[in-house]
């Protein structure tokens, strides 16, 4: 049983098949002492190096293809690690044993909703290759007017700093006075890509939760910061949809799959916590402490009128 080297390597998430291919011509890859070649095969038990540095492997039949879903919250990174020591969506996924978590796109700070980890690369590399046209979805609130003019101009394509983009679909999906939400898709998942198309248009976007991937919904019962686990009907489809075949041994066993079972009976409460959340609630307290009046009076909006969060918007 042999598999293809290049093919290897972008499994094990060091980079796309192309990439790896440059990799082994410019000599940097050796297989069991020697320099390998472009096409050439590896067996289990053989010695495989990078730049010297020993790379574990598994032929593709042998491992079981996984994939996580997270509900990233506000104020976390998509980094393993940050020079802030900001927390990352990596801290609170589970360990896998000889293996590691691939993450499928991004989402910036002030984001939120679905990311997708899996320990397949090859997997991880064509949900997120442009050339697939993966949808991703998002619900986003907009601060300002979307008039018809803007709408058709985001639907036909504006252009920006790294070449034109535009929204695949764009629905209103409710909100109250200037502050209203929308439904778009994009295919391409370019940086901050959603939020720079609005501000194409003078917009400006303050809340922005992405909903789809691919054909992965972010589920009604998981909560901000938890994660759950795929089985193999939900993997099959994922990886169907970007041509892979289906592989054995995938899907939930033992105590995951307990585990999300019981997720979906019982969900578990929101994590609490966040760099930014933090930051906003601390920032709270002090305005509080200084509106404070010797009257008695504690009302910290200065007469503003208070509107509910989200009011009449339950959708998501």
């Amino acid at each position: 049983m042999s598999e293809k080297l290049q093919k290897v390597l972008a499994r094990v998430g060091l980079g796309s098949r192309r990439y790896m291919e440059e990799v082994i011509a410019a000599g940097r890859v050796s297989i069991n002492g020697r320099i390998a070649q472009v096409g050439e095969r590896i067996e289990p038990g053989d010695e495989l190096r990078i730049d010297g540095r020993k790379v574990q492997f598994q032929i593709e039949d042998e491992i079981r293809r996984r994939v996580l879903i997270y509900y990233k919250p506000e104020g976390e990174i998509c980094s393993r690690n940050d020079p802030e020591k900001r927390p990352t969506v990596f801290d609170h996924l589970p360990q896998i044993a000889n293996d590691r978590w691939v993450m499928v796109g991004r989402l910036d700070i002030n984001s939120t909703g679905l990311l997708l980890f899996t320990n397949d690369g090859e997997l991880a590399n064509r949900l997120m290759h442009p050339s697939n046209e993966v949808e991703r979805e998002y619900a986003v609130r907009v601060m300002g007017e979307v008039t018809p003019q803007i709408r058709n101009n985001m639907l036909k394509g504006v252009e920006l700093e790294d070449g034109p983009a535009k929204f695949e679909s764009f629905s209103e999906i409710g909100g109250d006075g200037i502050n209203r939400w929308y439904q778009v898709v994009v295919k391409e998942g370019r940086n901050r890509e959603v939020r720079r198309i609005f501000e194409s248009q003078s917009l400006k976007v303050s809340r922005l939760l992405r909903t789809r991937y691919g054909t992965v919904i972010l589920p009604r019962e998981l909560r901000t910061g938890r994660w759950m686990e795929l089985d193999k009907t939900d993997i099959d489809n994922l990886a169907k949809s970007v041509e892979l075949k289906p592989r054995q041994g995938t899907g939930l066993f033992g105590m995951a799959k307990r585990r999300t079972e019981r997720m979906s009976e019982k969900p578990m409460a929101a994590r609490r916590g966040g760099y930014l959340r933090q930051q906003r609630r601390d920032d709270e307290q002090q305005d509080q402490s200084q509106q404070q009046r010797p009257n008695g009076n504690t009302n910290n909006n200065n007469g503003r009128k208070t509107i509910g969060f989200n009011k009449g918007f339950k959708k998501f």
